[in-house]
């Protein structure tokens, strides 16, 4: 999809449809002020006889007959002095859905003076983008819809093509995210997810190994290998890395949770924990490789990063892992699992001391870790803890430019408590209270010291039953953006 800026007046654009953004409040003196557009007072009648007020989610179609400009979409964005940038996100994700099945070029005409130019550009781009995908690759008669096949962002008096430049690179990698996540669990296996990121690699000239499960058991990886042992799918070990040209000046690596179906193990999954849609608790390796695919392709400057996950199945079989069995992760702690449902830190736990040797300054991991997240947070927003205040802020503030919501929770040492164990160094899971503080808790066990780590736990945000914002309902690839924001921020020397 080319994106590109217009600066000049609307009589100088040429397209088929014309999204404007309309606050409540100055209805009529914006659409007088549209130059262009033929007959602005029967507009502003149509607009006052359809009962449209400008307010945040209202939208408008009107069909132009015999005009060069075939559809005018309003989208209302609310009261001026109270906008924000979600405002315009959600604005453009009404506008390109009533744009599909249109041709040719579509305008858009947003108050971008009321952010930094940049910044609201990419957003509105990013989500007219992500808002044209859908997922028809397992229906037997899918029917493409055609879209817009250019956006021309009118009123930008500023140069930022280099900015533009990585919205198609990282909407790529999050429509890579939302069909990993969306794929059935006999489709994407743990091998298929090893083979998707092998292709990647390829194509983006990324650094990959593939670690089997007798190399696994060499490097002593008990507590991820205890999760793939009741699955007759061998476990895959995923490293990607990317290297940029010239100097290296930062070292990251990204952890993705990468349970491709999880039963719950003997502690099977019932009821209101829904097994039938635990084909997402890979949603974190998703986002990794999604970052992988969209780093890859810009290539930033003075980053090197790793992307690793370690992928397997938790099922049930006679060679499943207990309740109650001790296992042993691979820098030698011991754990005791009394509940093979907590099976996502186990397998983090063994990615988390394998990304550690790569000797990042930083890790950040992403999982669908657990439901009580989900309780605290719902489902737009995912959980955010840090052993590092700076690299906290600098997640948080690259998340809030690309409108995923990312909310800083407590690592609250006291509950450390609640994971010990009689027979072992530590349990897998703490009490009910504060499940998702545990869990973030056990996780720091295998971060070095020195090294600055991250968890952020996506279990609400991976996935809507109705969608939310600019997401669609489905598989959302939350995370992509935060961590290509992240990685793609310039490194001083």
């Amino acid at each position: 999809m080319k994106i590109t800026i217009q600066n000049n007046d609307l009589q100088d654009w040429s397209g088929t449809v014309l999204v404007i953004g309309i606050f409540e409040e100055k209805i009529q003196s914006q659409i007088e002020a549209l130059n262009g557009i033929s007959q602005p007072e029967l507009l502003i009648k149509h607009l006052e006889a359809k009962d449209f007020s400008g307010k945040n989610g209202e939208k408008l179609v009107i069909q132009l007959l015999g005009e060069s400009i075939k559809k005018l979409i309003f989208v209302g964005l609310g009261d001026s002095e109270n906008l924000l940038l979600n405002n315009l996100r959600e604005g453009a994700s009404l506008a390109a859905k009533e744009s599909i099945n249109s041709n040719g070029a579509m305008g858009i005409i947003f108050p971008w003076d009321k952010f930094n130019s940049k910044i609201a550009a990419k957003a509105v781009a990013e989500s007219i983008r992500l808002s044209f995908f859908k997922d028809q690759r397992f229906q037997s008669d899918p029917k493409p819809a055609t879209h817009p096949g250019e956006i021309n962002l009118i009123g930008i008096h500023e140069d930022i093509g280099e900015t533009l430049k990585q919205v198609n690179s990282t909407c790529s990698g999050v429509e890579l995210a939302r069909e990993l996540v969306g794929a059935p669990p006999n489709e994407l296996t743990p091998a298929g997810l090893a083979r998707t990121a092998i292709e990647i690699a390829k194509e983006f000239k990324l650094e990959y190994k593939i670690l089997e499960k007798k190399d696994c058991e060499k490097l002593g990886m008990g507590a991820y290998l205890a999760v793939a042992q009741g699955s007759d799918l061998d476990p895959k070990f995923i490293h990607l890395t990317y290297k940029p040209p010239g100097k290296v000046l930062r070292r990251l690596a990204f952890v993705g949770k990468g349970l491709t179906f999880d039963s719950g193990g003997y502690n099977l999954k019932v009821g209101a924990s829904k097994i039938e849609m635990m084909k997402y608790d890979m949603g974190g390796s998703a986002a990794v490789i999604g970052a992988a695919r969209s780093i890859g392709e810009i290539a930033p400057e003075s980053t090197e990063i790793h992307f690793i996950v370690a992928s397997c199945e938790n099922m049930v079989n006679g060679s499943a892992v207990h309740p109650g069995d001790i296992i042993k992760a691979s820098n030698g702690t011991t754990i005791e699992i009394n509940n093979t449902d907590a099976e996502g830190r186990l397998t983090l736990a063994d990615a988390l001391i394998y990304a550690c040797k790569q000797k990042p300054d930083a890790i950040v991991d992403l999982a669908t870790l657990t439901g009580a997240c989900v309780i605290a947070l719902g489902e737009e927003i995912a959980g955010l803890w840090s052993n590092d205040d700076e690299l906290a802020d600098e997640l948080e503030e690259a998340s809030s430019s690309c409108g995923e919501n990312l909310w800083r929770m407590p690592l609250q040492l006291t509950y450390k408590e609640g994971l010990k164990s009689m027979l072992a160094d530590m349990k897998n899971t703490g009490p009910r209270a504060g499940g998702s503080i545990t869990a973030a808790l056990f996780l720091k066990e295998f971060i070095e010291e020195g090294i600055s780590w991250a968890h952020i736990d996506i279990a609400g945000p991976c996935w809507s039953d109705k969608g939310f914002g600019a997401n669609p309902s489905g598989a959302t690839g939350y995370g992509v953006q935060t961590l290509v924001n992240w990685a793609c921020r310039k490194v001083s020397n």
